[in-house]
């Protein structure tokens, strides 16, 4: 773990478009000292199908970069996540199926054992997502790699942009059965604080579940959904959000609408990423190292 760390740091230092990010994950090393170090990777909003040369003229193209970005990484990650707008929103159904099974003939290409994948509102409010668990299954589900539990949220498969009350029961349940102790990671596609309530940034019934969790000791929150990096704690409860792969968005309520960021010739492929977790329980920390999906 720390020759990865060392080579993110050079990264940032070069300027090669690295920058690592440092975030507390209290109480682990207490409770976990003899699990493993790992790192996994978070892509989001690849957005496959948007066809748009004055938002990105590489539309077709920056998903396999993506792709062949995190192929090439020096280190293999334990797994790599999604976390939703997989693909472009459709009225029609069967465009919705081919454009979802398009993005998952592309990232089969990833030399990772373990890919997830949740949905978010453009692949799946327009049918509850049922073209999305045709595909990929459920929408929301629970997994534990090397010490952390991981929760998948659902918050776009309804199209009110909320979890529900089946949900959050079932959020409930699951959080019953794991020690406040644990470090627990929730993987979700909206925010679920109101960071910007105005564009849809933010789940209405969000409150109920950070209700749920405030009592576990470690607790973050990886989401995608705002095509930008944002960190903020609610209590101590961390969230980060993720860049997106197809075009940035703007700062929260920095424009009058939300529209896409124009592509810039001089700067091809900025504003658009992926990012590097490590987990490590010796120094109770998570690394946060966003990495650009290309060079060129």
């Amino acid at each position: 773990m720390q020759e990865r760390f060392d080579r993110r740091q050079f990264l940032k230092l070069a300027g090669l478009g690295g920058a690592v990010f440092v975030s507390g994950l209290n109480g682990w090393a207490a409770t976990h000292k003899a699990e493993e170090d790992f790192y996994f990777v978070q892509l989001s909003d690849t957005h496959w199908g948007f066809s748009d040369p004055a938002v990105n003229p590489d539309a077709a193209g920056t998903l396999k970069k993506a792709v062949e970005a995190v192929n090439a990484l020096e280190h293999k990650p334990d797994f790599v996540v999604f976390t939703g707008d997989l693909t472009h929103t459709t009225d029609d159904p069967v465009e919705r199926r081919k454009r979802l099974s398009e993005f998952r003939s592309i990232v089969s290409q990833l030399e990772v054992k373990t890919v997830r994948f949740m949905p978010g509102e453009h692949d799946a409010s327009l049918d509850r997502g049922k073209a999305f668990r045709e595909l990929f299954g459920p929408p929301n589900y629970t997994f534990n790699h090397k010490g952390i539990h991981f929760i998948v949220l659902d918050n776009v498969t309804d199209p009110s942009a909320i979890l529900g009350d089946s949900q959050l029961a079932w959020l409930a349940q699951d959080l019953a059965r794991v020690s406040k102790e644990q470090p627990i990671v929730v993987l979700t596609h909206r925010p679920l604080f109101d960071l910007y309530p105005q564009w849809d940034w933010a789940t209405r019934d969000g409150a109920r579940a950070l209700e749920l969790l405030m009592p576990h000791e470690s607790v973050t929150v990886f989401y995608g959904h705002i095509h930008q990096e944002h960190h903020l704690a609610t209590g101590h409860i961390e969230h980060h959000s993720a860049r997106s792969l197809m075009f940035p968005l703007p700062a929260p309520g920095s424009a009058p609408k939300r529209r896409p960021i124009p592509w810039d010739p001089a700067a091809p492929y900025r504003g658009l990423g992926f990012r590097e977790v490590d987990a490590e329980p010796a120094s109770r920390k998570l690394s946060l190292a966003e990495l650009p999906v290309s060079k060129a």
